[in-house]
């Protein structure tokens, strides 16, 4: 059940009976045909566990499950919008920057950057990284959103890549990642990102980056 992007900031996606799809609540631009959208308490695929790992990544809001035949067009705050097929990955994607996705890809959760306890929490917090980011395994499509667009960037043994953590969107591969200060605490006061704190991600895949640090 593919994503047709319609613009920079809107898609569309063909619902068909005995499929699903999961949407961002207040995604929903427009829609043709009989299509229902019911709020999913559970999270989607990956049921009560998944909730509780969108929660603590900040995803508050539940999400819509979308069901029925006809077309439905997807955007969200006028965001840059991009389409990322699956074919049997699993795409690390932070829960607000989830428009949409097939409801056949399997949801979890994942632990991003090593740093744990207190001071993880602290980093996280200072940074405004959530520690943890949802998992779409499978074959499928996912729509995530972003801030001025989104650039790609390739991921090699050898040659990690550094990011700002407000401006990581997703990855996707056979990825380590670590979320560590680059300055010392004196240094890092009134800085939030960027320089104070980075994300590094090593191995072989990429990583989605948006334009802006801005949070959504």
């Amino acid at each position: 059940m593919p994503f047709r992007e319609l613009s920079s900031k809107l898609v569309e996606a063909r619902v068909v009976p005995g499929q699903r799809l999961f949407s961002q609540r207040g995604a929903m631009i427009g829609y043709t045909g009989e299509v229902t959208f019911t709020p999913n308490i559970q999270g989607g695929q990956g049921g009560v566990l998944s909730m509780i790992g969108r929660r603590v990544a900040g995803e508050a809001t539940p999400l819509m499950t979308v069901e029925g035949d006809g077309t439905v067009m997807f955007g969200h705050g006028g965001h840059h919008v991009e389409v990322i097929e699956l074919d049997g990955q699993t795409l690390c994607v932070e829960a607000d920057r989830l428009l949409a996705f097939d409801g056949s890809l399997r949801q979890g959760t994942l632990f991003l950057g090593r740093d744990g306890g207190v001071m993880g929490m602290v980093r996280g917090q200072v940074s405004g990284q959530g520690l943890f980011t949802t998992t779409l395994t499978g074959t499928g499509s996912a729509a995530v959103m972003a801030h001025g667009g989104i650039v790609q960037l390739e991921i090699s043994p050898g040659r990690p890549v550094h990011v700002d953590p407000q401006a990581y969107v997703a990855h996707f591969g056979d990825v380590r990642n670590r979320l560590f200060s680059a300055l010392g605490w004196r240094d890092m006061v009134g800085r939030g990102s960027g320089e104070a704190f980075q994300l590094e991600l090593s191995g072989t895949g990429a990583v989605f980056v948006q334009a802006s640090e801005e949070k959504l």
